[in-house]
């Protein structure tokens, strides 16, 4: 089992990333192949980095706003 997420972490891997966003592995994918959620990758390994997270975020209050 994966250990919680905690505030000081620069990189999730992606079930992280799903738990942060209560989004599903698909779908988190899908962001990365649109360019709407930046990752990296080390050697095999996906990456999100917390600043990619927080942009993605922002991103949806943006929109928000627009829509209101």
């Amino acid at each position: 089992m994966t250990p919680p997420p905690s505030a000081d972490r620069r990189l999730y891997r992606i079930p992280d990333a799903m738990r942060l966003l209560s989004l599903s592995r698909s779908v988190i994918y899908e962001l990365i192949r649109s360019g709407r959620l930046r990752s990296v990758r080390q050697g095999r390994t996906r990456l999100i980095p917390a600043s990619a997270i927080d942009d993605y975020i922002r991103l949806l209050e943006k929109e928000a706003r627009k829509a209101s």
